[in-house]
């Protein structure tokens, strides 16, 4: 996932349990491992598919993103991720003079789940990494006994109350889940043009938003995150999607900051 996890009162074993819960999704879920569950899955030529317990989980988190956010949170963008170049390891992506590749929109109505049991159309290539880093994070904190949070990269969930950094400055005081979703870090040249990972389903295409991060408060780091990633589509709409469904965000667009109503009424400052 290329980022620190930190397990705030977590004892020596909990740790130990965190640490092999992240170690278990990078092997089942990595789109940059051959063997991982999701490089062979994407491999596969047949309709169907029995997946593991795990992924299949995973899988129905992503599915129910898509539906609440009306697509916009696909899980079928992989093909579209490796056509602008993000293809590896985030760490071996280097600028690239040949063309992106052909568009791929998101198909996530396509993608069926009976159980265990996969169904998809030909060409369909998942990516979970929409849900999994920010799941990962949820059932990290339900192994600590008491209050703590985890934090992995820009997801961050708290049991008991913490002070969370945010973005160009400020921080702020959560309990559940809080996460950021933007392109400040995760971006690249390809064919001369700048590229990142934030796809618009719609077009197979990075999206064009006028935001750089949005971070969104919520009861869990997955439903914060899910909605973060949503926001930052819409672009000039991303605040009012949120207010519409009682969320709280906060906006960058270079320095300017913007908050939704429901930031500046319910996510208190803190020192």
């Amino acid at each position: 996932m290329d980022v620190d996890v930190i397990a705030g009162g977590a004892g020596v074993a909990q740790a130990a349990a965190i640490e092999a819960l992240f170690a278990e999704r990078e092997r089942v879920f990595s789109r940059f491992r051959p063997h991982s569950e999701l490089a062979l899955v994407n491999a596969g030529r047949g309709p169907l598919v029995r997946v593991s317990a795990l992924f299949a989980r995973t899988l129905r988190a992503a599915l129910d993103a898509a539906a609440s956010t009306g697509g916009l949170v696909d899980p079928t963008l992989g093909a579209a991720l490796e056509a602008a170049g993000y293809d590896r390891d985030f760490a071996r992506v280097v600028p690239d003079a040949s063309p992106a590749g052909a568009a791929a929109p998101g198909r996530w109505r396509s993608v069926r789940l009976a159980g265990r049991v996969l169904a998809r159309r030909p060409g369909v290539r998942l990516d979970l990494n929409g849900v999994v880093k920010a799941l990962a994070v949820d059932e990290a904190l339900a192994l600590l006994d008491g209050p703590g949070f985890v934090s992995a990269g820009g997801d961050v969930a708290v049991r008991g109350g913490a002070v969370v950094g945010l973005p160009r400055g400020g921080s702020v005081r959560v309990e559940g889940g809080v996460a950021t979703s933007g392109i400040t870090h995760r971006r690249w040249l390809r064919g001369g043009a700048v590229q990142h990972h934030l796809i618009d389903a719609r077009t197979g295409r990075p999206a064009s938003s006028r935001w750089t991060e949005v971070t969104v408060a919520a009861a869990t780091c997955l439903d914060a995150d899910v909605a973060a990633k949503a926001a930052f589509l819409p672009s000039d709409d991303g605040p009012g999607w949120l207010e519409e469904r009682g969320l709280a965000g906060r906006f960058l667009a270079g320095d300017v900051v913007v908050t939704n109503r429901a930031w500046r009424d319910s996510v208190p400052e803190a020192a």
